[in-house]
């Protein structure tokens, strides 16, 4: 049927389009709105605790023992969520399409590798205790509490929510300014100059992985074989929980790496390895970084220091972590120098 002359689909058209842009804009300012309250909670209990509060700690609390260590790592953590707060306005203002690609990345790669595994974690924690299977393996009489079971509560929530938004405003963003970058399927990605490196990098990855991969898996099933005695001591199903996600973080990683690198699963979507060596890269490594972080702290108990083999597993991680992430970057900047190169 044709159109009656004279006609145009311009004034449907373009008002359209306004209204779509219109109703993207208030979906990210109300995201940008939840993420910088969600991390409200967290930030004020840290800036309590700086202050000397003593906010959901138990009286006999480790955390009391230490005062200056403490107040060093709570000042760090306040930084860190502060600059949450920083990337949403990135993401949401005109201004951060003109920052560098690498100085919105970086922060969010991390961002998503210590938000994941509470974002996974947690939920599944409460879920294993509402079946009952958070019971310690040995008695706990009169060992005193880290923290107020509250506080995990209002602080996990916290990032669960941030997490979500920060997400959600990342990918929205990403979508818009670098989308075109992984669009097709794999099968359509053009041979990489530095393929082989590619290629030797995965393996390298895919080999150096098996050990903390296998180190998670044997304490996900029971094994205290290379824990700290008191670790072991203090197993419950929130420990086995995030043993099991431990291992697959870099199961993850390495299987994005292995698809972009030998081209596999050709009818995948390209954005699917890049989101599988993205968050598996960014949990396994940053995660690993945390925990190895945490153990140069103080322990008063010689027990719970961490063994020769839990430090080379978290060493593990971080490795594997960054030789994935070289992949997916390498990939992203030979297609962005493609795209910009003129046909």
């Amino acid at each position: 049927m044709s159109l009656p002359p004279g006609s145009s689909t311009a004034p449907v058209t373009e008002p359209s389009r306004a209204s779509a842009r219109g109703r993207a804009d208030r979906v990210r300012h109300v995201l940008r709105a939840v993420a910088v309250v969600s991390c409200l909670p967290y930030l004020g209990l840290k800036t309590a605790w700086i202050a000397g509060s003593h906010l959901g700690i138990p009286e006999g609390s480790s955390l009391l023992e230490h005062r200056a260590q403490m107040a060093v790592a709570n000042a760090l953590t306040v930084l860190m969520d502060g600059a949450v707060i920083v990337i949403v306005l990135l993401l949401t203002r005109p201004w951060g399409r003109r920052v560098p690609a690498w100085l919105l990345a970086v922060p969010m790669w991390v961002a998503t590798g210590l938000l994941v595994p509470v974002m996974t974690g947690f939920p599944l924690q409460l879920l294993v205790r509402a079946l009952g299977g958070s019971v310690p393996e040995s008695g706990d009489a009169g060992k005193e509490p880290f923290l107020d079971e509250w506080v995990f509560g209002v602080v996990y929530t916290g990032f669960i929510v941030q997490g979500l938004a920060l997400g959600t405003l990342f990918v929205l963003y990403a979508r818009d300014r670098w989308g075109h970058l992984w669009r097709g399927r794999v099968r359509e990605l053009p041979a990489s100059a530095v393929g082989s490196a590619q290629r030797a990098t995965a393996v390298a990855g895919a080999v150096l992985a098996l050990f903390p991969v296998t180190a998670h898996l044997l304490w996900a099933c029971g094994s205290s074989a290379g824990l700290s005695t008191g670790r072991a001591a203090d197993r419950t199903g929130d420990f086995y929980v995030l043993e099991v996600l431990d291992a697959g973080f870099p199961l993850s990683a390495v299987a994005g790496a292995w698809l972009l690198a030998f081209r596999r699963g050709r009818a995948l979507p390209a954005r699917v390895p890049l989101a599988l060596a993205w968050t598996g890269s960014a949990a396994t490594a940053c995660w690993g970084g945390w925990l190895a972080l945490a153990s140069l702290g103080p322990v008063d108990d010689i027990s719970r220091r961490p063994t020769e083999a839990m430090t080379l597993t978290y060493a593990g991680q971080m490795i594997v972590g960054m030789l994935v992430v070289t992949i997916g970057a390498h990939f992203l900047a030979e297609r962005s120098v493609r795209a910009e190169r003129p046909v």
